[in-house]
């Protein structure tokens, strides 16, 4: 085990003996970051910047799993809280910051009229799930994409343990960009499927013509198209990939960075499908929790004032196209890259009998080495700059070089200073 990492190796072990996994989230566990091989617990953060429970810096590129997207400790988002926090957190009726953060969403989304408000995603994706099937009295769904940890989406992929059947034989899924086969499934059930949800754009831009496919036949089978945003609202476009792509959904839900790093997450859609809110069952206790509430309408409005996507978009742009450069500079076989730039991956891949995971491991430790908390997408936010971005390729470089020569000298496993990831399952 490396020593750069004792307290985080302490933290893990004492944590284990009272959380599954030492984690309360999958994609921050030990099952994503090689354990030993770098840190497993951040103490604290400010703008890009993070510093792990050793003492080691590190600029973040997986903030907080997308949830940052202004970056850390954000002055103008603190203020709007701890003002806030002067008033009172959760009350016994409703809070203005309601209805006025519900309003921002209106005039920002192209399919919002109406909004509600959940904690996460997996709240807002459920409720929208739930609408669709009391909307049009029908229950299968068709699903493209990642949405949450429900029974009626998560029975769909391997982690379906825990499931019941029943539940498992509604849910469908269709695979990204081809449209036939989404066609041949509600072909194959005429007339059941309530709705088909979808990440707008995952891994890969739309092919010409595909999303507005989906629309029509979403309209045609009189089902309901509901956009997960989750990931691409505010990010994306102001009015999320709906607006950047010209396509309206019915219902849309948003979450992630529009609270930077706040639980908050909203479904929105078209009143005479909303209105149903009122009939169904979705109510929580901390739906209206106004710090959140104050967070997401101070990252909203910084967001629309200070050109956030414009620059967290030309970052991208920079850093997808330099990375790409050096994979053939080096002609470097086991990494590529895909996405947005705003939110762009990088794909390990098998080679020369070296596994790709063992590859990843290899990877996120030596860059955590020189600095850079990374996985396997750049989530970038306002805080990051074009030194950044420069000093990340520069990392890119080195670490790209020695892992070619670590797979060409048959030393990958000699050089991993950990254990090697574990698979969790794959969604996109």
């Amino acid at each position: 085990m490396n020593n750069q990492y004792q307290n985080s190796n302490k933290l893990l072990n004492h944590a284990e003996k009272y959380i599954p996994l030492g984690s309360q989230t999958f994609s921050k566990s030990k099952m994503s970051f090689p354990e030993g091989a770098s840190p497993m617990f951040i103490e604290r953060g400010e703008g890009a910047r993070v510093w792990d429970v050793d003492g080691n810096q590190y600029t973040d590129y997986v903030s907080g799993l997308l949830a940052i997207s202004l970056g850390y400790q954000d002055k103008d988002v603190n203020h709007a809280v701890i003002n806030q926090l002067g008033q009172g957190v959760t009350f016994s009726l409703p809070h203005r910051l309601e209805s006025e953060l519900a309003e921002l969403l209106t005039k920002h989304i192209p399919c919002a009229e109406m909004v509600r408000f959940g904690k996460n995603g997996s709240d807002a994706t459920s409720a929208a799930i739930r609408i669709a099937r009391a909307y049009t009295r029908k229950e299968r769904i068709a699903v493209c994409g990642y949405h949450g940890w429900h029974d009626w989406y998560i029975g769909s992929t391997t982690r379906d343990l825990g499931v019941p059947k029943l539940t498992k034989s509604l849910t469908h899924t269709f695979k990204y960009n081809d449209f036939d086969s989404l066609k041949a499934l509600l072909e194959q059930y005429p007339n059941e499927f309530a709705a088909i949800i979808m990440e707008p754009m995952n891994i890969d831009y739309p092919k010409s013509g595909f999303l507005e496919s989906v629309r029509a036949l979403a309209t045609q089978q009189q089902c309901l198209l509901i956009f997960d945003e989750t990931i691409t609202g505010f990010r994306f476009h102001m009015g999320g990939a709906q607006a950047l792509f010209g396509v309206t959904p019915d219902i849309a839900t948003f979450g992630k960075g529009m609270g930077n790093g706040f639980p908050i997450s909203a479904v929105v859609g078209k009143k005479p499908v909303m209105q149903l809110m009122e009939d169904i069952f979705f109510s929580g206790t901390f739906a209206g929790e106004t710090l959140s509430l104050a967070a997401s309408k101070a990252t909203i409005n910084k967001i629309e004032q200070h050109q956030v996507i414009e620059h967290i978009s030309t970052l991208g742009e920079k850093l997808l196209s330099g990375l790409e450069h050096l994979i053939k500079l080096t002609n470097c076989q086991w990494l590529g890259t895909s996405g947005h730039p705003s939110w762009s991956f990088v794909h390990f891949s098998n080679v020369n009998n070296n596994d790709a995971l063992t590859i990843k491991s290899l990877f996120i430790q030596e860059m955590a080495e020189r600095g850079i908390l990374l996985a396997a997408s750049h989530n970038l936010s306002f805080a990051h700059t074009e030194e950044d971005i420069d000093y990340l390729l520069a990392c890119y470089k080195e670490v790209i070089i020695l892992i070619n020569s670590a797979i060409d000298n048959d030393e990958l496993d000699a050089q991993l200073k950990g254990k090697p990831l574990e698979a969790v399952f794959k969604v996109r």
